[in-house]
């Protein structure tokens, strides 16, 4: 038997890896000066640590220390690099690009822009969650500033095609952002290779502490600037002020370097297990089905419609798994999560129920759930 309770909802929020919590713990109470004090041995230390940490993010994802930035979040990140880039161009006829199933971080951006008179472009997408090449292209303009769009689905595991989206940007002269915090300590990313000029990515999703987070801006080919969106001490290149979390950003840090050196190793095992809980589901529990793309998905993602069944009685059958119906970000709303109905789920939408493994979870685990879930469903369907 597993050790109880199981947790299966690492795409809300990752366990923090025992050695990053070893990591940060001096700089709690030990090493613990401000890394913008420069007059003191404190203040340095403090200072030296922050820059490791950059590095570490930096070689993660294929880019030079100097872009990155670091925020509180991959929320804060998207706002930065959204409304850091709309505001540069002040005239109310500037053209924005997203899709309609981004995170609530980017589609509330979206909205704000729209109130201050930008004409925002929400694409739709297909019945997997993907976006239409030809649609972007056929959205662009001579006044779009800037798309955005992101690597990998929080809800439905679904990846957009980033690198040619990021083409066609580059074609057209526009800049691209991309949510990828789903996608960084998961599978290989390089800004070397993407053609992306803005990338939000958070630490708690690959097992970081919470509350911090960066904001990759690309240096060169094409150089991009911000505007701030937090004014006093202009820190981070007056890109982003505020006394820095170090602890914070040397635990991200450290699970960056985590990341780097098992990614290998670690990637294989997501994808076994998922396609091991998923195919399982499939074969063995009545009137379910798959949402999102089949194969070109998150390795640690599968979201599974139950049809004739309520998403909320599943979970409230499992009390010893940790699962999600959609979004932990918009979590206390009652309607059906917005990717869901997207992608043209209908009712389906309330009877889908979302998994996130992590480098913790075990075969054992995966298959007890599965076991689990066939007898809760099973139930279900015979109260009916």
């Amino acid at each position: 038997m597993p050790t109880f309770p199981i947790y299966l909802d690492n795409n809300a929020t990752t366990r923090t890896d025992p050695r990053v919590v070893d990591a940060m713990l001096p700089y709690f109470s030990e090493i613990y000066g401000n890394a913008a004090s420069q007059s003191h041995a404190f203040g340095w230390a403090a200072a030296t640590a922050v820059s490791t940490a950059r590095a570490q993010v930096a070689e993660l994802i294929g880019a030079d220390p100097r872009e990155i930035v670091w925020t509180s979040g991959a929320t804060e990140s998207d706002n930065l690099a959204i409304k850091g880039v709309m505001e540069l161009f002040p005239d109310p006829g500037s053209h924005f690009i997203t899709a309609v199933t981004e995170h609530q971080a980017v589609l509330d951006t979206a909205k704000h822009l729209e109130q201050t008179g930008r004409r925002v472009t929400y694409l739709s997408v297909d019945s997997f969650g993907q976006i239409s090449l030809d649609a972007l292209r056929a959205a662009l303009t001579p006044e779009t500033v800037l798309v955005s769009l992101m690597m990998g689905n929080n809800e439905i595991g679904t990846l957009q095609p980033v690198a040619e989206i990021g083409a066609l940007c580059r074609e057209h002269g526009v800049l691209f952002h991309s949510d990828a915090t789903q996608c960084i300590g998961k599978m290989p990313v390089s800004m070397e290779t993407l053609p992306i000029d803005l990338m939000s990515l958070t630490a708690h999703k690959m097992y970081g502490p919470k509350g911090v987070g960066a904001l990759y801006v690309r240096r060169r080919a094409p150089r991009v600037r911000l505007t701030a969106q937090m004014d006093g001490g202009g820190h981070e290149r007056g890109m982003r002020s505020g006394t820095l979390n170090v602890p914070g950003i040397v635990g991200f840090g450290k699970a960056a370097q985590i990341c780097q050196n098992e990614l290998a190793d670690e990637q294989p095992k997501l994808v076994f297990l998922r396609d091991r809980l998923i195919g399982r589901i499939l074969e063995t529990i009545e009137g379910t089905r798959l949402n999102g793309h089949p194969t070109e998905r998150l390795p640690h993602n599968a979201n599974i419609a139950f049809e004739g069944l309520e998403a909320d009685a599943l979970l409230a059958g499992l009390p010893e798994v940790a699962l999600s119906t959609g979004s932990a970000c918009s979590s206390e709303a009652v309607s059906p999560s917005h990717v869901l109905s997207a992608i043209g789920l209908g009712s389906l939408a309330r009877s889908s129920v979302r998994f996130g493994l992590s480098r913790d979870t075990t075969e054992e685990e995966v298959d007890w759930v599965v076991s689990k879930l066939g007898e809760v469903a099973g139930r279900l369907h015979r109260l009916k």
